[in-house]
């Protein structure tokens, strides 16, 4: 299951069954779990974890030292979940001293083509980045967010759960759960109302949705009073409480 061409470090860590392509690297502190796959030329450096039955594409870099310029070789980590798919030439760096120190990403992501993830990001489950799109350091996305090609976001950012962001859009401001966004710098378009009817939410969660969603951006409301309303609405229509939560714990304001 390991082609002969390979190099691996002694210090790597694989479980029963991966499989190990031609010409790959993997490096001291990898631990990969089992069902895994790892393509011809991918890189994989530690120290990393990664879960059960992931997929790593060739030329795909996983792992390797923060591109930060204060990054001095401290000891910093990569953590991912299982069923990830890393596609061809995607980049994932692991975490910075000077950050959380680890850079993680859930279960059931997939990773396009030249897509990056930067040092001490935080992706949620089920997130999809197609290509070329990218996260600068210490963002954080929620689960089920999708990022269209060439969308970017900007370092410190926060996406919550279930946001769509379009192609190009250029994040600069955190994105509310459940949003679509658009444009350079991006601006909320509606709600993704595909997304949350493939994900199971019912016609009368949507329709609470676009209410909230209404309140913060058409009413007219200061956002400390849209907050409240949306509040007071939660305690009935428990599917806004990501909205409340995500609006009381943003830190660099939200698109608006």
């Amino acid at each position: 299951m390991i082609d002969p061409r390979a190099v691996i470090d002694p210090g790597a860590e694989i479980a029963e069954g991966v499989e190990v392509g031609p010409f790959a690297v993997i490096g001291a502190g990898v631990r990969i779990g089992a069902g895994s796959w790892v393509g011809s030329h991918a890189v994989v450096k530690g120290p990393t974890t990664l879960g059960r039955d992931s997929r790593v594409f060739q030329f795909a870099s996983i792992g390797d030292a923060p591109q930060d310029r204060k990054y001095a070789g401290e000891p910093t980590r990569l953590e991912v979940g299982d069923r990830n798919v890393f596609r061809e030439f995607c980049t994932v760096n692991r975490g910075t001293a000077g950050g959380r120190g680890v850079t993680t990403i859930g279960s059931d992501c997939l990773f396009m083509a030249y897509s990056h993830v930067a040092h001490d990001c935080i992706v949620g489950n089920q997130c999809i980045m197609s290509n070329c799109t990218a996260l600068a350091g210490h963002v954080e996305l929620g689960d089920w967010v999708i990022l269209s090609g060439y969308a970017g976001v900007h370092q410190f950012t926060k996406v919550g759960a279930h946001a769509f962001l379009a192609n190009n859009a250029a994040v600069t401001r955190d994105v509310p759960p459940y949003l679509l966004v658009a444009g350079s710098p991006a601006e909320p378009k509606g709600i993704n109302s595909e997304g949350l009817k493939r994900r199971g939410f019912d016609a009368a969660q949507i329709a609470n949705i676009k209410n909230a969603y209404r309140i913060l951006y058409r009413s007219g409301l200061k956002l400390a009073e849209a907050a409240e309303q949306l509040r007071a609405l939660a305690a009935s229509q428990p599917e806004l409480a990501p909205f409340v939560d995500f609006l009381a714990a943003s830190e660099r304001s939200i698109i608006r």
